[in-house]
């Protein structure tokens, strides 16, 4: 079974009490959450040999180091190293919500075989710091920063254990390393998080991590020919697909901007296929521990017929994936970008709580069938690999440029400068 190697010691680091909102958590309530992540793993998992895992082994093992833990971080970290141990995207712990939030002020994501800073938040300590756009990210906190392992640390310090402060080893393009403190910024206060309201892994940790800035679907025209659409998530109703192509059936081409975008409900995976197709597409077959019915876009009258670019990168992810690979294996559209995340499953999240008076509430995301493409293949741990492969370098980003979106719009027979593409679709901080 291939096994993460970053990040396995995350239950020692956690040396200090972060969860102090959660002070009744200790080792009680941790061999409690251990159990039903165990019966839940049992009863629902797609894999009946769970991945080549023995369950009473694996958790009894987990259980011992509770016994050596000392602290509410450490108890968290045993949880979700008991998830992380089985490589599955789409199988991770949701531990309790924080009363307080902490803000970065930067995003960064996989680009190639390297992970970049792309945005810094205007005003935020980061900026201040120095952290500049098109950075390349070494390590946080001594963490390194590789492609392969993004998602685990972006659930360990977005998700799992959000820190006050962050130091980074970060690389401007053509300037040796430098290393760079600088505080998150922390809002006090009341959190409300719905466990059962979030879609995927991605998904997941971005519900936590980007509440700084806004996620909304934008679309620009270039003339009357190219539309582009910069789509966050697959988060829409199916009427709502078809009011965004209503506007797009009086372009003669789409551009789908599908980067970063890190899936969401399948539901309007396959209104989006059928908007796109002529004719009933079997999007993937759902293997799991019975029969599944597979993903199956209906037919639909009046579907947009005009040509297709689709662009992906390291942070599409889930939906994203599969709706770029059904346009490739079809030969509907043209892939353009770099490589996606290859986190392709299909799951479900349970919700439970501890406690009477003071209630803990907490979950899983349990992965119920993996999802096989019509060439017979799972994306998961492979990604898509694009027609065209195209990766802004750090250059590139720090001068506000967007090659893959110049490219796109290049091969409709249109003009647009990688300047100017790169301004078009700027991420707006929440004030």
């Amino acid at each position: 079974m291939k096994k993460l190697n970053v990040l396995f010691i995350l239950a020692t680091l956690f040396c200090s009490n972060l969860y102090a909102q959660n002070s009744n958590f200790g080792k009680a309530e941790t061999l409690m959450v251990l159990k039903n992540a165990k019966e839940e793993i049992k009863k629902r998992y797609y894999d009946k040999e769970y991945h080549g895992i023995n369950l009473d082994e694996h958790f009894k093992k987990a259980e011992e180091k509770v016994n050596q833990a000392q602290n509410t971080g450490q108890f968290m970290g045993i949880i979700a190293q008991a998830l992380i141990d089985f490589d599955d995207s789409h199988l991770f712990f949701m531990p309790p919500p924080r009363m307080d939030k902490k803000y970065y002020g930067i995003e960064f994501r996989a680009q190639g075989d390297g992970v970049f800073i792309y945005a810094v938040q205007p005003g935020s300590d980061a900026e201040a710091k120095g952290v500049k756009i098109g950075d390349r990210l070494i390590s946080i906190n001594s963490f390194p920063a590789i492609r392969e392992k993004l998602w685990v640390l972006k659930y360990l310090f977005y998700a799992l254990r959000p820190q006050p402060a962050l130091r980074v080893v970060i690389q401007s393009p053509d300037q040796p390393e430098r290393t760079v403190d600088f505080n998150a910024k922390i809002i006090a206060g009341k959190q409300n998080i719905d466990l059962m309201n979030t879609i995927d892994r991605s998904n997941y940790t971005r519900e936590r991590q980007n509440e700084a800035h806004v996620y909304r679907h934008q679309y620009e025209k270039l003339g009357e020919e190219i539309f582009i659409w910069k789509m966050p998530q697959f988060d829409l109703i199916e009427a709502d697909v078809d009011v965004m192509f209503g506007r797009i059936k009086k372009c003669k081409s789409l551009i789908l901007d599908l980067r970063s975008n890190g899936g969401g409900a399948i539901d309007t995976l396959k209104r989006l296929v059928t908007d796109v197709f002529d004719r009933e597409i079997k999007i993937a077959e759902r293997n799991g521990r019975k029969e599944l019915k597979p993903i199956v876009a209906k037919r639909f009258a009046g579907n947009f017929e005009g040509k297709v670019i689709v662009l992906i990168d390291g942070d599409s992810a889930s939906c994203s994936e599969v709706f770029s690979r059904v346009m490739q294996l079809e030969k509907r559209g043209t892939i353009i970008g770099d490589r996606s995340a290859g986190a392709v499953m299909e799951s479900m999240h349970y919700s439970f709580q501890l406690g009477m008076s003071s209630i803990i509430p907490y979950g899983f995301s349990i992965t119920d069938a993996d999802v096989i493409m019509s060439d017979g293949k799972s994306l998961e741990h492979v990604g898509v690999t694009p027609d065209e492969l195209i990766i802004p370098t750090g250059k590139d980003l720090a001068a506000g440029r967007d090659p893959v979106l110049a490219r796109a719009v290049e091969i409709l027979g249109g003009k647009l400068t990688a300047e100017a593409a790169g301004k078009m679709f700027p991420i707006e901080w929440v004030k």
